[in-house]
């Protein structure tokens, strides 16, 4: 499913139009990424969890050259699949 089926879906199930349900879609996007980059947590209970995690530098290999690299720190976004999610697509 790509953005405008998921637009499509949400004004069906939601009864709006397809421009407010863009309208809201992007908004719930935005306030997600709003939180993460702020540092927070988004819980949507049933759904799952949006997080931002810490992976630390660490040591790797060029394939091309075989020499050992150093790969940065860096924070990346995660999410873990809440209880009612993970059972609905068993």
């Amino acid at each position: 499913m790509n953005k405008t089926e998921l637009i499509e879906k949400i004004a069906a199930g939601a009864g709006l139009s397809k421009a407010d349900a863009k309208k809201a879609l992007e908004a719930t996007v935005e306030a997600i990424k709003g939180a993460l980059v702020a540092g927070d947590k988004v819980q949507l209970v049933g759904f799952g969890t949006f997080a931002v995690k810490e992976q630390p530098a660490r040591q790797g290999v060029n394939p091309a050259t075989k020499q050992k690299i150093t790969i940065a720190a860096k924070k990346v976004a995660k999410f873990k699949v809440g209880a009612e999610l993970a059972e609905a697509v068993k």
